[in-house]
């Protein structure tokens, strides 16, 4: 289900994440859910939900990257 606020994200998200990021997440996950709820518009073998958690995952990696332990901004090149 889509989520309102960065506080009802999941613990592993919010925990982990800049806000920026977080931000980043919500709306990816929020657009992937409205965009893949017809299950022919996904893989076969992964739930709505999955589907929209990967969408996220890969938006915020595109700004981001795990350096030991923490998530930091990529810089600009």
């Amino acid at each position: 289900m889509p989520y309102q606020s960065i506080f009802d994200l999941p613990d592993s998200v919010r925990n982990h994440l800049p806000e920026h990021a977080q931000e980043i997440y919500i709306s990816a996950f929020n657009n992937a859910w409205e965009e893949y709820k017809d299950p022919r518009d996904r893989n076969i073998s992964s739930s709505r939900e999955a589907t929209a958690h990967k969408v996220a995952w890969s938006a915020v990696k595109k700004k981001y990257e795990k350096q030991g332990e923490q998530w930091k901004e990529k810089k600009a090149d």
